[in-house]
């Protein structure tokens, strides 16, 4: 089921009246209607897929007490390898079967050798990659005695599936998450009206940002070999501006819809396209997935400790597996193998800006130049990245990125710029609001102007509302 459909509208309230009325005296209830609706709104996409979600959730339920109770390490390590094996084997398999095919075949033919082998008619699960690496968290962290499992079967159903962020995160960890599913939750009227507002700044970003850049990028992209550089520039900066409000937009609907039901979930962005730096920018972006890298990848190797050979290997190791979680293409390969290559000056320099809980230009109205020059830069990088990964394939990257900085033509955009007024507007909001959760707490905006600005946004919602337009990273 969609955020942005007419069954998400009638889902939501529906549930919010059962969850607060005849099921908010039991803890235990609350928490199988989650389960029940859950499960309900993912089967909505196709129900078929259910039996992955169930299976991954009953087996890492055994496996981490299975884990805790047992003092023997040999033992710990089996049931560590078979939750790894049965979370990775059923997400390669889905997600990256048919791309090992393909590569393997096209190896061969480098070599003059032709192979017959056949690739599968694979639908990938929606979310996969999101509850497979949300559930592994929780049996590492077991392993790792940093988490005493839930004896509730129930609630780590209820904390694998819950439906705000089952399908593109945040990727919740079990410490932070399911002791809110175990402790009782009263009705905050404040938490609800806050979550209100961050859903509909969620729905501005998606439909109003994302969606009407989508077909630009689109005529821009598949056409890039007639295009001037003008209008690549252009393709490129509606296209990192299409994914951030995509994915943004839907992480702020999940955290909001999160809230009315009195759950707190992580921030998944923080303002990426104000970062200075390429580090600052991956501790901005998809935070969610950036530090699970980091605590269950990135450490494990070794982290920063070691050698300066080491650092680098970790560094590369680290952005190529995120590209490669992204997508079975070589195209995300490039792309978080570029980031890396990004990354490496930063650390062997020492030049990293932006540590945690930073604010650019903090107790300011706008940054300094040399603020402005690296925000600039940063960004720079960031969008020749997001060609390839918008690109079809690493020829087409290539293609267009050599467009750009040799046809040097440039012409007017003909009815291209309406959306580059709301990106704006959303920049505008993001700066003034950087110290806020999100864009539309506007907690020094007097009562009255906020209304109007949420009834201008919902009428530029209802205008650019379109029932066909789903989220890129469903497809991942």
């Amino acid at each position: 089921m969609l955020f942005n459909s007419f069954e998400f509208a009638y889902f939501l309230p529906i549930v919010f009246a059962l969850y607060w009325s005849f099921f908010r005296r039991n803890l235990n209830l609350q928490n199988a209607l989650l389960v029940v609706v859950s499960y309900f709104f993912y089967g909505w996409w196709d129900w078929r897929f259910l039996s992955l979600l169930a299976i991954s959730s009953f087996a890492d339920f055994f496996i981490g007490k299975a884990m805790h109770y047992s003092d023997d390490e040999k033992r710990r390590k089996l049931l560590l390898g078979i939750s790894l094996a049965i979370n990775l084997g059923v997400l390669g398999f889905f997600k990256y079967f048919n791309f090992f095919v393909d590569s393997f075949i096209d190896m061969f033919q480098v070599f003059g050798v032709e192979l017959n082998a056949r690739t599968l008619n694979i639908i990938l699960p929606v979310g996969i990659s999101f509850y497979t690496f949300q559930t592994l968290s929780y049996t590492i962290d077991i392993y790792r005695k940093n988490l005493k499992p839930t004896e509730n079967l129930i609630t780590f159903f209820a904390f694998v599936s819950f439906f705000p962020q089952l399908v593109a995160g945040p990727i919740e960890r079990a410490t932070h998450l399911i002791p809110q599913f175990e402790r009782e939750r009263k009705f905050d009227f404040e938490l609800a009206i806050d979550g209100s507002r961050q859903i509909l700044w969620g729905f501005f970003k998606k439909i109003v940002i994302a969606d009407s850049c989508a077909p630009i990028v689109d005529e821009i992209f598949n056409n890039y070999q007639t295009m001037d550089t003008g209008m690549l520039i252009l393709g490129a900066i509606y296209f990192s501006f299409q994914i951030y409000g995509d994915f943004s937009g839907y992480s702020d609907i999940a955290i909001g819809t999160a809230r009315l039901f009195g759950f707190d979930l992580m921030q998944n962005f923080n303002l990426p396209y104000f970062s200075r730096d390429i580090g600052e920018f991956w501790r901005r972006w998809h935070i969610s997935l950036s530090t699970w890298f980091r605590d269950y990848l990135y450490i494990p190797l070794g982290g920063s400790r070691g050698g300066k050979w080491m650092r680098l290997r970790n560094v590369i190791i680290i952005f190529t597996v995120s590209g490669f979680w992204h997508g079975a293409n070589w195209t995300f390969v490039v792309w978080g193998f570029l980031n890396g290559l990004y990354y490496i000056p930063l650390m062997l320099l020492g030049l990293q800006f932006g540590n945690k809980g930073s604010v650019v230009a903090q107790g300011k109205l706008l940054p300094n130049f040399k603020e402005i020059l690296m925000i600039g830069s940063t960004y720079f990088m960031t969008i020749i990245a997001w060609i390839f990964f918008r690109a079809k394939d690493v020829g087409e990257a290539f293609g267009y990125i050599g467009r750009l900085f040799t046809n040097w033509h440039f012409s007017m955009p003909s009815g291209k710029l309406e959306v580059m007024f709301f990106i704006i507007i959303m920049l505008i909001f993001e700066w003034l609001q950087r110290e806020e959760p999100h864009g539309f707490r506007l907690k020094s905006v007097p009562l009255v102007a906020r209304w109007v600005i949420y009834g201008i946004t919902t009428i530029a919602i209802f205008k650019y509302f379109s029932l066909d337009k789903s989220f890129i990273y469903f497809a991942f």
